[in-house]
């Protein structure tokens, strides 16, 4: 039997991956809450708000990204370059055109709901800069290990790689190609010195 927070996650889960194709202004409570099975009637009973609906599916994105992402830097026997470039490879991999999945949720919401809701904006930033601080760490790893080098300190290195990162998701979905999420990868490259 499914208890009262498995139906919190499914709700949560369903709309990550409605909002990852239409965004927030485009998605309405019932069109999720029947996605996902559960009486439209109940949604304040999880949610005091759409705001609050959002912060929480915001937060529990970015809870199974950033543990996506330790598991990826936890990988044993890889220099710590090598396992940024699999987070890299990875995100280039996994970054369809139409149908989206992993790392497009932020891309996908981060400005259409920036200037709508402060609770998600808080969310958002929170989440990206986990994401940017684990980015940091691995990078401080490589210089320790030797595996790859810098030019900038490792926190300006990481928040400038994300930030291409997502301008080049951004520009993948505009044109409809991949070529900027390559660009990005050849660019990450030679800013960690490994080309």
């Amino acid at each position: 039997m499914s208890t009262s927070a498995d139906t919190r996650q499914r709700i949560l889960d369903t709309a990550q991956g409605i909002m990852a194709r239409k965004g927030w202004s485009a998605v309405g409570i019932n069109e999720v809450l029947t996605a996902a099975g559960v009486p439209k009637g109940s949604f304040y009973h999880w949610f005091s708000s759409k705001d609050a609906f959002g912060e929480a599916m915001l937060q529990s994105y970015f809870a199974d990204y950033l543990s996506e992402m330790d598991a990826v830097f936890a990988a044993t026997g890889a220099s710590a370059a090598e396992r940024l470039m699999a987070y890299w490879r990875n995100w280039r991999d996994t970054q369809s055109l139409e149908d989206c999945r992993g790392k497009c949720l932020a891309v996908k919401l981060g400005a259409e709901v920036s200037d709508l809701s402060e609770p998600m904006r808080l969310a958002l930033k929170e989440g990206t800069t986990g994401i940017v601080d684990r980015l940091q760490r691995m990078i401080e790893a490589g210089v320790s290990d030797g595996s790859l080098s810098v030019d900038a300190s490792p926190g300006d290195v990481a928040r400038a790689l994300y930030d291409m990162w997502l301008g080049a998701s951004v520009m993948a979905k505009i044109h409809r190609d991949p070529a900027a999420m390559d660009n990005a990868l050849a660019s990450t490259t030679r800013v960690l010195h490994l080309a």
